[in-house]
């Protein structure tokens, strides 16, 4: 086995808010909504169990399996191994992350909700850590986002996952940034009607970004006063061709250049005139990282 981890990695478990338990908790009711049949069969001894990552990846998600076990009245001790940000390699073994002690019942209740969301909230960061990768190496420094494409209910674990693999949320919710795609734009009549309505609402305080199909889209949502266009679904050519346009007119408003990127692709987007790549793929078609929970004879 071995690991890596950057020492710029700030621990984001600070980052949760007080209300994350309940969350937690919502996460374990789903899985137990009435009786558990094989609670009872197990019973209730005291047991430990091992925590184990058997996939490579980057590590995230600790402060979540931390709540899942408390919720179940079990605590957990996790090894030095297990730090979040790092990128570890099972060497087609496993390696063993944490220790888990409590009720046998209590353990096995836990189980699946822990691993699902240690899995997944990995397989973000895993994601995010490749691509940003991808951007460095080809000596580009800008912002690599995930989307809003996220999985209801776990949207919290996956822009965490984001934040640990190195990639930039983007907006949280709806509430965070003003976002005016198409259908704002049709509906209220043109991007500078709605650039104006969205400023009077936002005021100072928000960020307006305005999802363009042109560079003349962009120019007006800018000449309206957006902070940001995203120029969106252009052809690697024609993006690079007309953001260069833009911030030679705009230069200090940011461009996003998104619809359709891939860490495959993403490299051909990349240019000094683009601020932000974002992928919609970080946080909706990512593999999950393998993890297991076994309890010690």
């Amino acid at each position: 086995m071995s690991s890596s981890s950057s020492t710029s990695t700030p621990n984001f478990s600070s980052l949760l808010p007080d209300h994350i338990k309940s969350t937690v908790q919502e996460w374990i009711n789903d899985d137990i909504p009435s009786f558990d049949v094989g609670g009872l069969v197990v019973g209730k001894t005291p047991k430990s169990a091992q925590l184990w990552m058997k996939s490579p990846g980057v590590f995230a998600g600790k402060p979540f399996v931390d709540s899942v076990f408390e919720a179940v009245g079990c605590d957990i001790q996790w090894e030095d191994v297990a730090v979040e940000g790092s990128r570890i390699d099972t060497n087609n073994s496993k390696v063993l992350m944490a220790t888990v002690h409590g009720p046998v019942n209590a353990l096995l209740r836990g189980e699946r909700t822990a691993l699902n969301t240690l899995s997944r909230c990995s397989g973000v960061a895993t994601a995010a850590s490749d691509a940003v990768k991808v951007a460095r190496d080809l000596n580009w420094y800008g912002h690599v986002a995930g989307t809003r494409k996220t999985t209801p209910g776990f949207r919290i674990a996956e822009k965490y996952g984001l934040l640990v693999g190195g990639a930039a949320t983007h907006r949280l919710d709806l509430s965070q940034m003003v976002m005016l795609k198409d259908n704002h734009i049709w509906s209220a009549g043109s991007i500078t009607e709605a650039v104006k309505l969205a400023r009077k609402a936002a005021g100072f305080s928000q960020k307006i970004e305005v999802e363009c199909q042109s560079l003349e889209e962009a120019i007006e949502a800018a000449s309206a006063g957006a902070d940001i266009v995203m120029l969106d679904n252009f052809t690697p050519t024609q993006l690079k061709k007309d953001a260069k346009t833009f911030k030679s007119q705009f230069p200090h408003v940011i461009v996003e250049a998104s619809g359709g990127i891939t860490i495959d692709t993403m490299g051909d987007y990349l240019s000094e005139d683009v601020d932000v790549v974002s992928q919609g793929k970080l946080t909706q078609g990512y593999a999950a990282v393998d993890f297991s929970l076994k309890i010690v004879k």
